[in-house]
């Protein structure tokens, strides 16, 4: 059999013969031929990540080969088998096998995938195999920290020679924020005061809130003469500003063109909460005047073009958006860049703030090598000169409609966030998502993903394809793309390599790919088709900043997921609850019901203040996987109207914990209780925090009553 055989259409790529295995670094050819099921190797609790190497091992050696897109290097020969053949007992677990396999450096993905590739296995059971070939590969169990072994300055070994090519669907480019390649930091001193662009100039921002007070921070530290304005009179920060800057002067009242008459601001910065009707006088006002008008996210990027100008600080920025697994991704990305031993800042949306962030690096001289940002729509709307290494969408549905006006503005403001130059990262499940790429490619994404029409007589300029990778809970297609392959009914998390790296191709569809396993979803702490594809997200982030996988992987399975975002809260017999209190959309819930109803029934708890959604989709998923429904809040009425048809039992509770009790009583043993309730929290609660806290108190309640432990979930 030829390896290099395109997989073709429904043939699920199997193993190869006498060898089978997952794992970092191993290539698997597109077409194998598939092991019998009893010979699977190992089960997720089994599999143990490859342990990390050290970074000259593991680091790409461009960003193009962090891509998924490597050039030819001279390949060692392949590696003794001695210790192989003893390790293959019939019995023989991935784990067991990894106690007798030597020690031995992990080499670079490509090398290890090209010299498997020539070893000859004995003729023993695919399990066996699957051992000792585990073993082989991730023996190096006491491998040094990355981060002790790199040296200072070492990202600048990245860069790829001047003669690569680099295909252009795949490549991630080596840029930094401003579309650079890596630059090694001159000595800091004291950057971010009186930066150059702020300096003496007047500036108003509008809205005292956690954004408001730490852009008022940045523009005092930078120079300018700084006035804020809220339209209350005692907004929650007032005092934390007046102790922290006194300098700075506070204007109470409506948001109006009276805010800049006769004070002349040079800029005007607003909070990301202010929506677009609350400030449609004073935009429209300044546009009039030629005053720039844009909010913390463009400070920010202003910021680190004055710290490469000024000190040479050129980092890596990750930035993710889309309407639901914003906070997990971010999080499970910073996890990822730290594990693979670079320095890395977390900012953005849910906190801490952008700008406080970097001032507290700038005074601990602690300046990362990496920033991963979470954004959202209100962030990014309107926003220009924000130039991210790679970003990511994750997906769009129905969400803050109330505050763009239409689903199509709120996809425009979320499209912005790839910039002019960013890698763009892409869910190729998600319609609006990839409908992006078209904007992207065709015209420019600074206005929202509005392609500019040639004149009449003009011929069309022919489009070039923006660089671009994928992920997805399917197969990837494309080289440097992720995704998931079941395998005799086990998921995995895989990515596609070219099976010739030597071929370029002018079609996608010639193109032979190497599908290279990575873990087993159910290897993850994070539950749920949608965290697999979060998961995928994340690796596909870091790996465009330079991080190696094998690494990562160990992060990867370690990560715990974020609070109140189907958080398993614990068992109370052979019932499980899960906190989704963040589900406050359609789409959120959705996922949660699609990611747990595969594993199990469920009783789910909706309701709250429905932000003029359309509950519609949910009906498909609760026909499916809900054993019963219990409504609660504000909109109960109109989410019981689109389940009408859904052939569920519902039920409505007055209060939560009353919720809770009738869940209770529907589920049977090995079902689950989510709530997850596709609304706001306000009509009935502080915000979904006190939501969840609320849910918590009433499922511990509900096993003291039945004198149990609340046992924990794994």
């Amino acid at each position: 059999m030829n390896p290099h055989d395109p997989l073709l259409p429904g043939e699920a790529p199997g193993l190869p013969q006498g060898a089978t295995g997952p794992g970092e670094g191993v290539a698997a050819p597109a077409r194998w031929e598939e092991a019998p099921e009893k010979d699977v190797p190992g089960t997720p609790d089994d599999w143990q990540a490859p342990a990390p190497a050290a970074p000259e091992a593991l680091a790409p050696a461009s960003s193009a080969e962090a891509a998924g897109l490597h050039e030819p290097t001279e390949l060692p020969e392949p590696p003794e088998t001695s210790a192989v053949v003893e390790a293959m007992l019939p019995e023989a677990t991935a784990t067991d096998a990894a106690l007798v396999a030597p020690p031995s450096p992990a080499p670079a993905d490509d090398r290890m995938a090209q010299a498997l590739a020539g070893m000859t296995a004995p003729a023993v059971s695919a399990a066996a195999a699957a051992a000792a070939f585990v073993a082989q590969i991730f023996a190096d169990v006491a491998a040094p920290d990355p981060r002790k072994a790199a040296a200072p300055g070492a990202a600048g070994a990245d860069a790829a020679p001047a003669d690569t090519e680099v295909s252009v669907e795949g490549a991630a480019p080596a840029a930094d924020a401003e579309g650079n390649g890596d630059t090694a930091p001159a000595p800091l001193g004291r950057p971010g005061e009186n930066m150059a662009p702020l300096q003496g100039q007047n500036i108003l921002i509008l809205g005292l809130g956690a954004s408001g007070l730490a852009m008022a921070r940045w523009c005092v530290r930078c120079g300018a003469e700084v006035t804020v304005a809220d339209t209350r009179e005692a907004p929650p920060q007032r005092g934390t500003l007046h102790a922290e800057l006194p300098q700075v002067r506070f204007v109470a009242g409506a948001f109006d063109e009276q805010l800049i008459e006769g004070r002349a601001p040079h800029a005007i910065y607003r909070s990301p909460g202010l929506a677009p009707a609350t400030l449609a006088a004073l935009s429209g006002a300044a546009q009039a005047r030629g005053i720039p008008f844009e909010g913390e996210l463009a400070l920010f990027a202003m910021a680190l073009r004055d710290l490469r100008a000024s000190h040479g600080y050129a980092p890596a920025v990750l930035a993710i958006s889309g309407t639901n697994g914003k906070t997990t991704v971010t999080s499970l990305t910073g996890k990822l860049v730290d594990c693979a031993g670079k320095t890395v800042a977390v900012a953005g949306n849910i906190g801490p703030t952008l700008l406080d962030t970097l001032g507290q690096h700038i005074d601990a001289d602690t300046l990362p090598e990496v920033w991963v940002l979470e954004l959202s729509s209100f962030q990014l709307d309107g926003v220009t000169g924000f130039e991210p290494t790679a970003a990511a969408v994750l997906n769009i549905t129905q969400d803050h409609l109330d505050w763009h006006g239409s689903l199509a503005a709120y996809a425009a403001a979320k499209a912005r966030i790839f910039g002019q130059s960013g890698l763009m990262l892409l869910n190729r499940e998600d319609p609006e998502v990839m409908g992006m790429l078209a904007g992207a490619s065709a015209g420019s994404l600074s206005s929202g993903g509005a392609v500019a029409k040639p004149a009449s007589r003009q011929k069309p300029p022919k489009v070039q394809v923006r660089p671009h990778v994928t992920f997805g809970g399917d197969m990837p297609q494309r080289p440097g793309d992720f995704g998931l392959e079941i395998v005799n009914g086990m998921a995995w998390l895989v990515r596609a390599q070219e099976a010739d790296e030597t071929a370029r191709r002018s079609r996608v569809q010639d193109e032979e790919l190497y599908i290279q396993r990575l873990m087993p979803a159910d290897a993850l702490r994070i539950r749920g088709r949608h965290n697999a594809v979060n998961a995928l997200a994340a690796l596909a982030l870091a790996q465009a900043a330079g991080c190696a996988l094998g690494p990562m992987l160990y992060g990867l399975r370690e990560y715990r997921g974020e609070p109140h975002r189907v958080e398993p809260i614990g068992l109370i017999g052979d019932v499980e609850y899960f906190d989704d209190s963040k589900g406050t959309n359609v789409g959120a819930t959705v996922a949660a019901l699609t990611g747990l109803g595969a594993e199990r029934r469920l009783v789910v708890i909706l309701g709250g203040e429905g932000k003029g959604q359309d509950f519609s989709p949910l009906a498909p998923p609760v026909s499916r996987y809900a054993r019963a429904v219990v409504l609660i809040g504000r909109d109960a009425p109109q989410i019981r109207a689109a389940l009408r048809d859904a052939g569920v039992a519902m039920l409505d509770a007055q209060t939560l914990p009353e919720a809770v009790a009738l869940a209770t009583q529907r589920a049977h043993g090995g079902d689950a209780v989510l709530m997850s309730p596709a609304c706001a929290s306000f009509d009935m609660f502080n915000d979904y925090e006190h939501r969840a806290r609320v849910f918590c108190e009433a499922v511990q309640a509900l096993a003291n009553d039945r004198g149990q432990d609340l046992e924990g979930s794994a």
